[in-house]
This record gives C-alpha cells, structure tokens and sequence, in this order.
C-alpha cells in the first residue's frame, strides 16, 4: 500500500528485477508546489563588483560599475559618461539577464577614498544604505577581493600592506615608450614597487642594443625587456634575435607581444569596440585609430589625450590581452630570481 492506494508489485519477464506498478494513472495534484514559476527561468543574482561591465536592456546603455549610492548604480561608458540606473532592476551581464547584489567585500567610502565598513552581502532591496565610489581618484592603489578581504593589487597578485616600497634593484624592466611604461604602472605598479623594481623607456627598440652597452648587464644586474609587435618577419624581431644572440644574452631576456602597439593590448571592449580597427599600413598606426573612432588626431597632443582616454578605462589586469600579460610576469619573475 502507498497511503490508500494499492500497489502491485510484480516481476520483469526479462530478468528477475521486481518492478513496481503504481495505479494512480493520474498522479499528484498538478497544482501543488510553486506551479507558477515552472518553466520560468530564474534570473541570477550576482554581487556588485568594481568595473563589472553592465548594460540595462531598456535603453541599451552599457558600462563599468563605477559607484553605488542612494539605491542608484552608476555606469561609466567607454567615452567617461555617467548614468546612474536603479540597483533593485536587471542588467545584461554577458548577455544574461541578472539582478545585482551587494559587493560581497564590505564597501562605504572611508577616509582614504577605500572601501569601507557598511555591510556585507546582502539581497538588492537593501542597497539604499550601501556606498561605494570607485570613480578614478576614488580607487585605491589597490582593490578589495572577496576572499576573505584580503586585499589584490590591480595584477591580481594579494597585496602587501603597511610595507615600503623596497630600494631599487639593480635590475631592470625595459619597455619601448611612454604608452607601455604607463600602462604596466598602472596595472603592476604595486607589484614593482614592493619587489623594488625600475621601469624604463627605450624610446624604441632601435635603441635596445646601446642602452644595453651603456648599461652592461650582469648575474646581478639583469634587464628584461617588453617588444611591441614581436611576431616573425617583423623590425622588433630581428632586433630582438640580434640581442639574444648578443653578448649580453646570458643577462637578458627579450619577450613581447603580438600587437602593432600596446593600445591593442587593452580589450577592445573597454573602449567600446568588438575588435580593434585594422589601419592600412600607409597610415601611421595611432592616428588611423583615433580617425576611425572619431577622435581628434591632427595634432601629437590628440594622441597623447586619446592615449589617456585608453588607459583610463584600464582598472585590473582583467582589462588586457593574455598575450601582455604573461610577458609581464615573465619579466618580473626573471629580473627578481634570487641570486643562486
């Protein structure tokens, strides 16, 4: 017996495995449980991060987190425009549709511009209380991870905190330019400053081999260097192999990255494209970028502020191409091995 119901038990033909037969043909009531919901897919609820891109499928206005306040979120586009957006609505994340919740790490502005104490997860309808600013100027040097709060540099690397930065050491990272040295700041800094390592620029890898000379590397003085557009066949690379076949070579370590310039190692969704333009190779490279974005580029001064406008879209090391990413640590890595 199931309850009030009779139920037959009886044997399979095909083997000896006894088989249930139930005789309600009709089963439970179709309208028990949450009948409502079935077939329905539930939205997922995520937790508010710093720089989470999001779009509101209303009005299509996508963007970074960069702020919580009065129960509003506040998006900043690719072009440095705000838009504030209700916290407790729904967002496309990747494509899917989800609500927000709080940061996990607890958040609040505290003296140092950092997040602060106000409250740690929690649903999206009790977001009014919550603030957290994490406009440029507000952002600390580094930024809060969900784990437990320890904290994480902008490399992703756990920070160390109430530490000096270290002397220098007598080893260096060598980059071609301005652009590189400022956005391996901006993403490493910490790191280096911690490990007590100087970056240089090259003003182009056609100087490599002198600065090299004047320098004089040595077990004790290594030199790591970052080549743009390091592919086969290309000028940086016959530079490159020339180093590495070189006197210093024991000393020296030459890596470098596919793009025709280190903008191209930003993800071109932070600046609002689905891929960098290709520029015809008659056209010097940054100006054909800013002319196919619409952005002033007459003048050395429109591409040294479009420069910024890029690089101030750069937050993590989450904004970059992989193929950058690597070099860089390989460089840290071989310009602080311990001596044997």
């Amino acid at each position: 017996m199931v309850g009030d119901r009779p139920v037959d038990v009886v044997r399979s033909p095909l083997d000896s495995t006894l088989v249930r037969v139930d005789d309600d043909r009709y089963g439970g009531d179709v309208l028990s449980g949450d009948w409502r919901s079935r077939g329905v897919k539930k939205v997922r609820q995520v937790p508010l991060e710093r720089d989470m891109v999001l779009e509101d499928p209303v009005t299509g206005w996508a963007g970074a987190v960069v702020r919580l306040e009065a129960g509003n979120v506040e998006l900043e586009d690719w072009k440095g425009r705000t838009r504030s957006f209700p916290f407790s609505g729904q967002f496309l994340l990747e494509g899917e549709l989800v609500t927000l919740g709080r940061p996990q790490a607890p958040v609040g502005r505290s003296a140092a511009g950092r997040v602060g104490s106000a409250g740690a997860a929690g649903s999206a309808g009790a977001a009014g209380s919550v603030h957290a600013d994490w406009r440029p100027g507000a952002a600390p040097a580094v930024r809060q991870a969900s784990d437990g709060g320890r904290l994480r540099t902008a490399s992703g690397s756990f920070a160390v905190e109430s530490q000096r930065a270290r002397v220098a050491l007598p080893s260096r990272i060598m980059v071609e330019g301005k652009h590189d040295a400022e956005l391996v700041e901006k993403v490493w800094g910490a790191d280096l400053r911690v490990e007590g390592v100087v970056v240089e620029e090259l003003s182009g890898v056609d100087n490599l081999a002198s600065v090299l000379d004047d320098f004089q590397p040595s077990r004790d003085r290594r030199v790591g260097v970052l080549v743009d557009h390091l592919v086969p066949g290309s000028k940086e690379s016959r530079f490159a192999d020339a180093v590495m076949r070189g006197k210093w070579a024991a000393h020296v370590l030459v890596v470098g990255h596919p793009f025709v310039d280190v903008w191209q190692a930003v993800k071109p969704a932070r600046v609002g494209l689905a891929s960098w333009p290709v520029i015809p190779r008659s056209i010097e490279w940054k100006k054909g970028i800013c002319q196919a974005l619409g952005w002033p580029h007459a003048e050395q001064a429109d591409i040294a502020r479009a420069w910024q406008r890029i690089l101030g879209q750069v937050r993590t090391f989450a904004d970059l191409e992989p193929q950058l990413l690597g070099r860089v640590e390989e460089l840290i890595d071989f310009v602080t091995e311990p001596r044997a």
